[in-house]
């Protein structure tokens, strides 16, 4: 049997337990990788992918916390690296909207998106960069969104956090491209998930629209 691409490799993926990020989590696991995920309520979805993960024949790690807290994201990396001995891949998946127009949008609403978008990815890289530095590799993959590149109404949080991401990747890869260290950003459209299943038809249109 030929050996799996990520054979030995630890990940960590922010926002694991739904939608886009639970995926990541099995695709890195049916490649050979363990896998440490974030959550941050839900225990029930957090044990049935660990159960998921361990019939792929891999190891998986659920950690409660909140991507926002610093000093969380430090004991985040320092916890994978006690449990499996190695880091060699962080994703930064976790993400929520609030969306509203501007007239009508809260100053919560605004920082609870920046802060867990944006500062969530600075936070946990911030935490992960000086392993990989020391170490001379690394694997960085920041979830943005199509919302970052064309944004719609009624979203300037969320696209100025995922636009963020953008250019947070851009300049980090540029930094860290000389220590062996790559940086890369995804910027998916609109995918079924429970973040996205509530969008009115209207909103869909609003994007379906921007399809060439």
């Amino acid at each position: 049997m030929p050996e799996k691409s990520l054979s030995n490799k630890v990940a960590i993926v922010t926002g694991g337990t739904r939608g886009i990020g639970r995926s990541i989590v099995i695709a890195l696991a049916k490649e050979g990788a363990d896998c440490a995920f974030t959550y941050l309520k839900n225990q029930e979805l957090a044990n049935s992918l660990v159960k998921e993960v361990a019939n792929i024949g891999r190891r998986a790690l659920p950690i409660q916390m909140d991507v926002r807290d610093f000093e969380s994201s430090k004991n985040l990396i320092e916890k994978v690296k006690e449990t499996f001995g190695r880091l060699d891949i962080l994703v930064n998946n976790a993400g929520i909207i609030r969306d509203k127009s501007l007239m009508r949008m809260s100053k919560d609403d605004w920082s609870d998106v920046i802060d867990t978008d944006l500062t969530g990815v600075f936070n946990t890289t911030r935490a992960c960069i000086i392993t990989f530095l020391k170490q001379k590799s690394g694997n960085i993959i920041n979830i943005s969104s199509v919302n970052g590149v064309h944004p719609l109404p009624g979203q300037v949080n969320y696209a100025a956090a995922k636009a963020g991401v953008i250019g947070f990747t851009k300049s980090l890869a540029k930094e860290v491209a000389p220590y062996n260290i790559r940086v890369n950003a995804v910027a998916p459209g609109f995918i079924e998930t429970d973040m996205t299943r509530d969008l009115t038809e209207e909103y869909k249109n609003k994007f379906r629209g921007l399809i060439p």
